[in-house]
């Protein structure tokens, strides 16, 4: 991001935007819907699907290239990296569902799916971003709708699934590796950044609100639509409506920038003096946990007006060997810190846990007795988005008005999921819907809790390496507990049943109680971590509003 030139418009287009590259970078989520077709038409054995699932995990979650990337270059060059891995990873997987290709050779097979879920990691970091640093104030709440919205992928990819391409799963995956690379070129223009949002817009709270409705409003219509189509049988036009209304719902939130052109509102702007290469810049109120400092900056300083708002520009403070925290860290001086492993480990293993239930949701439900698992994944989608919403509106709230740091709300989270694993376990009867929508919601919570609190530990500046290295516990956690444990366990009591299929509480009981495990370790972790940087949020959050901390200099 450094030295790159900032727009001049608000940033609300590129929300908007961001909206429907969230949703293609979510195609993470669909493994479930033609993982079957995997095992039964390439004949592959539950551990080889397993593997399977921790490639999409990898592919997904390993984004420090993508990080380091958005740092040096603009965001359509991200894009378009994301673009070009959906389209070679999905195409190589759609030869082989649908035996165009005939005898794929197995890691190949393993190596497409991790470039193709890769794309997830470069769309996603390019409007993460790009959309944080244009809502530098507003981190938790930013956070909250875009991860929301990639946690509905799910959810949209299933109903197009289910009703416009009639459950094929060779169909699913050539929509993969042709739709996301044209959302991904369309929206390609509107991802940039933008004059940066400030607290003194008063209709910028109104935007947010209209904006989480309108995804509530997404995810309500989706989980009903799901439940209905299951339920009844709607033809082929009434599918359709539906599925058209869907897109008008994603389409929302671009009503912001068109309300802001349509009825623009007038800003009482301080005189600044303007270069011809940057954008007028407001002086910037500088917050230290001992004074406060009003700077303003030259103009020959070759500073984009995003550092300005964050206080990093050079000779505007006063520098210092390292940084504390709640200032801007760089990558070597963050990944020595013991709060920045605690938060790791505190991820791994609340969305490690998580995305292994996930990674075997259709065989989870087999062994439950039930044969079709798009309900479950909509159920799942739907209760991961109020996770991860409400994460972001809730931690907001309570940051601000108590201090209360956001890791509390992962400590809540993880315990809750330790209950539902032991419900899991149980098998009771009906315990696969509600453990699964309590999973969802868990899960979410910790991906959108996780985002804000490193920005806010670490800073913006190197905030796209530092979050991507964080979401690398998502596919260690998978590879551990969905590759060999959940893998092992259910080839061999399979085997025992001399089926290819585990029928049976017993399948993934022990896997259960492992999670639970991991999540009681989590839990443990995350009270010290939020223990440690109580103060940290006393300093950011004294008076009820954001402080941007005084930069170290970098």
């Amino acid at each position: 991001m450094v030295g790159l030139k900032q727009g001049t418009r608000p940033p609300w287009v590129g929300l908007g935007a961001a909206v429907w590259v969230q949703i293609a970078a979510g195609n993470a989520y669909t493994f479930p819907l033609y993982s079957p077709s995997l095992k039964s038409v390439l004949g592959f054995s539950q551990h080889q699907l397993t593997i399977l699932g921790v490639a999409n995990d990898i592919g997904e979650n390993v984004g420090i290239l993508a990080g380091i990337v958005c740092n040096k270059l603009p965001p359509w060059v991200v894009l378009l990296v994301g673009v070009c891995a959906a389209f070679l990873g999905y195409g190589v997987l759609w030869l082989a569902v649908s035996q165009t290709v005939q005898s794929v050779p197995y890691w190949v097979l393993w190596l497409a799916l991790c470039i193709g879920a890769n794309s997830s990691a470069w769309l996603a970091t390019a409007v993460l971003v790009t959309n944080m640093r244009n809502f530098p104030l507003s981190r938790g709440t930013v956070a909250g709708i875009l991860k929301g919205y990639i946690g509905l992928s799910a959810a949209v990819f299933t109903e197009v699934y289910t009703m416009v391409l009639n459950g094929s799963d060779s169909s699913l995956l050539l929509l993969l590796a042709l739709g996301i690379p044209v959302t991904g070129l369309a929206m390609m223009y509107f991802i940039r950044p933008c004059t940066p949002a400030s607290e003194e817009d008063s209709s910028g709270h109104g935007h947010f609100l209209f904006a989480q409705g309108a995804s509530i409003s997404l995810a309500i219509y989706l989980l009903t639509t799901t439940i209905l189509k299951n339920l009844l049988f709607l033809g082929n036009i009434i599918s359709y409506i539906i599925v058209a209304i869907m897109v008008v719902l994603l389409m929302a939130p671009l009503a912001i920038p068109v309300k802001m052109t349509l009825f623009p509102a007038n800003h009482k702007k301080p005189s600044v003096s303007e270069d011809t290469d940057l954008n007028p810049v407001e002086p910037l109120l500088i917050q230290s946990s001992s004074a406060t400092y009003l700077g303003s900056f030259d103009d020959s300083e070759d500073v984009s007006e995003v550092d300005l708002l964050l206080a990093v520009g050079e000779g505007a403070v006063k520098k210092k060997k390292k940084p504390r925290r709640g200032e801007d860290f760089k990558f070597r001086e963050a990944v020595v810190k013991a709060d920045f492993w605690l938060l790791w480990f505190v991820y791994f293993a609340g969305v490690g846990s998580g995305v292994t239930v996930l990674n075997n949701l259709a065989q989870i439900g087999v062994s439950f007795g039930v044969s079709d698992a798009t309900i479950l994944l909509s159920l799942f989608s739907f209760c991961n988005f109020l996770g991860r919403l409400g994460a972001g509106a809730v931690s907001e709230h309570f940051v601000r008005s108590k201090t209360i740091p956001r890791t509390f709300w992962m400590t809540i989270t993880q315990i809750i999921m330790i209950l539902t694993f032991l419900l899991y376990a149980s098998a009771l009867s009906g315990t696969l819907y509600s453990g699964t929508a309590l999973l969802g919601i868990c899960f979410g919570v910790q991906c959108g809790i996780m985002i804000p609190t490193a920005s806010e530990l670490f800073g913006l500046r190197h905030f796209g390496i530092i979050f991507n290295f964080m979401q690398l516990g998502n596919p260690a956690a998978a590879f551990l507990f969905s590759g060999f444990l959940a893998g092992h366990i259910y080839d061999t009591e399979a085997a025992k049943q001399h089926s290819s299929s585990c029928i049976g509480p017993h399948c993934f009981r022990l896997t259960f109680l492992v999670l639970a495990g991991l999540c009681g370790l989590g839990t443990l972790l995350s009270i010290i971590l939020t223990i440690r940087i109580r103060p940290v949020y006393q300093m950011l959050y004294a008076g009820g509003s954001f402080r941007l901390p005084q930069s170290s200099g970098h």
